[in-house]
Formats: structure tokens, sequence, C-alpha cells
């Protein structure tokens, strides 16, 4: 249990680096831009790859995949609007809300999808007494942008750099105790459920990555965007196949 919680803690712990570089440093936005799409080709590997073709295969012909992908998708689309609407940005200027609107979508996103990636890190080390080394990479690299992203949205909120770092903190203890969950708990469900929670992940990941990540990786750095998506998803991809020739 100790094992998978470290792992856990690990995968989670470039949300802490990212609070780290974020409020110690001031990035441009092209560098921030150049970041979310390195990060949004990473995860669009992870969705294809990780999540939902191992969905499918652990529950083919069960629509549980395809019930899970939607609910994630429709979770994370719901949540958004629901932050846009009731959310604090009314009383921010204009310039400020501009550079924090990225804050609660990331966050949120984090949340939706690192707590299920964190369960199947910790279902896969509990069935094959070894980590996916993909997987892990895909989401330490992925969850960089995201919080660096998120913790800029914060700083320019007027938070603390302590208060950002804290936060993170708590996300990445929360998505070790899931590992825990996963290798513990989490073995004896249903495979259907399981490859719904896979599933889940990358509906709400890949909403997140159209509606957030990727508008605002082209509107920071233009055309480079593109290509750091590019660079981001080969290099995931690689990984991929290099564990599983």
């Amino acid at each position: 249990m100790l094992n998978a919680f470290l792992w856990g803690l690990f995968a989670c712990s470039s949300l802490i680096l990212g609070g780290v570089i974020a409020s110690q440093f001031s990035l441009s936005k092209k560098t921030i831009g150049m970041i979310l799409g390195f990060g949004s080709g990473a995860l669009i590997s992870a969705v294809a790859y990780e999540l939902i073709f191992e969905s499918i295969n652990m529950a083919r012909m069960t629509g549980f995949p395809a019930l899970g992908f939607f609910t994630g998708a429709s979770t994370f689309f719901l949540a958004d609007r629901l932050i846009e609407r009731f959310g604090a940005g009314d009383h921010m200027s204009p310039e400020k809300s501009q550079q924090s609107r990225l804050m609660m979508p990331m966050v949120l996103a984090i949340i939706l999808d690192g707590v299920p990636e964190s369960l199947v890190i910790g279902l896969g080390l509990y069935e094959k007494g070894s980590i996916s080394l993909s997987l892990l990479v895909a989401v330490f690299i992925s969850n960089l942008p995201e919080s660096i992203s998120g913790s800029t949205g914060m700083k320019a909120s007027g938070w603390s750099g302590k208060k950002i770092i804290l936060l993170w903190l708590g996300i990445s203890l929360a998505c070790a105790v899931s590992t825990v969950i996963g290798f513990s708990f989490f073995a004896g469900v249903d495979v259907r459920w399981l490859a719904f929670t896979l599933s889940f992940a990358g509906g709400a990941i890949l909403m997140m990555i159209s509606n957030s990540m990727i508008p605002e990786a082209y509107e920071h750095a233009g055309k480079l965007a593109g290509v750091f998506t590019m660079l981001g998803f080969f290099v995931a991809v690689s990984i991929i196949v290099h564990e599983h020739p």
C-alpha cells in the first residue's frame, strides 16, 4: 500500500512543481502557450491509448466505455458552465479576469481526471505487480502545464505562493490516496465499471483540452501551439510504443 501511495504521489508531484514554477517565476504568455500545447498533445495520446483504448478492450460491446466517456465529458462541461456562471469573475477587472479564466477549469479537470487515473495506476500495480510507465509519464507530463496555467491564474487573482502550493499538495495527496484505493479496494470491482472509470477520465480530459487548453495555447503562442502539441503527442506515443512493443 505504501508503494502504491508513493507512485500515486510521484505521478501527481508535477502539480506541486508547476505551482512552484508559476508562483516563483513570471512566465511569458508565449511560454505558457507552448507548455499548454505540449501538455495537450501528451494528454490526447493518454486519452486515446491509455484510457479509451484500454476501456474498450476491458468491456468491448457492453456500452460501458461509451457511457463513461460521455458522462465524463458532460460532467466537465456542466461543471465548467456552472463555474463560469456563478464564479467570482464579475468583480475582477477585465485584465485580471482574462488572466485567471483558466484557473477553475484546470483545477476541475485535474480532479475529474486525476482521481480516476490514480485509481487505474493503483489497479495496474495490483494486477501486474508493476507500474504502467507510459501512463505514469503521461500523467506527470500533462499535469505540469495544467498546474502552471492554473497557478498563473491564481497568481493573477491575488493568491499567495504558499496558498497555491498548498492547494496542489492537497490535490496530489488526494490522488495518492486514490492510488491506494485502486490498489487495495478497486480490484474486486466488475471490469465494466473499471472500463467506465477509464473512459470517464478520458471524456473529462478531452472536453477540457478542447474547451480550455488548446484555445488558450493558440491565443498565447500562435501557430507554435500546433508545433508543441505535435511534439507532446509524439513524446507520449513514443513512451507507449517503447513500453508495449
